[in-house]
């Protein structure tokens, strides 16, 4: 599986954005990050049925810059490209990338450690949602990630 990560602004590409593969249970296939010029390559069973994370590392300079994304029910091909365009933190998301962004964060509330919860905070504490239900999610969504920040 390969593709590219973009900005949704600009097109412009995006470096070390971390792209993890799921199955179905959540277990981890491979992750990757994206190069200078935005492109990535996973090692992932062709026609197996995946999950894919386009997030940033909590250890990174860039671990505050991006909303994450997620992709589901993705069927692995080494054909074509799954390339994705991020939302920079605090720029308004329209409804779609809203849902995007929060169903990501729902994702790593699962898979992902404390030390992604600081990050996690202040990103999610950043967006601009424009539907009362999807600001009731970001508020749950908040405070499961500030409770783990402070555990």
């Amino acid at each position: 599986m390969h593709g590219h990560v973009q900005t949704t602004t600009g097109n412009e590409p995006i470096f070390m954005i971390k792209v993890s593969v799921y199955r179905p249970d959540l277990t981890l296939i491979d992750r990757a990050y994206t190069n200078d010029d935005g492109s990535y390559s996973v090692d992932v069973p062709a026609g197996e049925t995946v999950t894919v994370r386009f997030d940033t590392h909590h250890s990174l300079n860039n671990a505050d810059s991006w909303q994450p994304s997620l992709v589901t029910d993705v069927v692995a091909d080494d054909s074509v490209p799954l390339d994705r365009r991020l939302v920079p933190v605090g720029q308004f998301a329209d409804t779609a990338r809203g849902i995007d962004v929060l169903a990501a964060f729902l994702l790593a509330s699962v898979v992902e450690g404390p030390e992604y919860a600081d990050h996690a905070t202040t990103r999610l504490s950043q967006i601009k949602q424009n539907t009362l239900f999807l600001q009731h999610i970001q508020t749950a969504l908040l405070q499961h990630f500030t409770e783990q920040a402070d555990a």
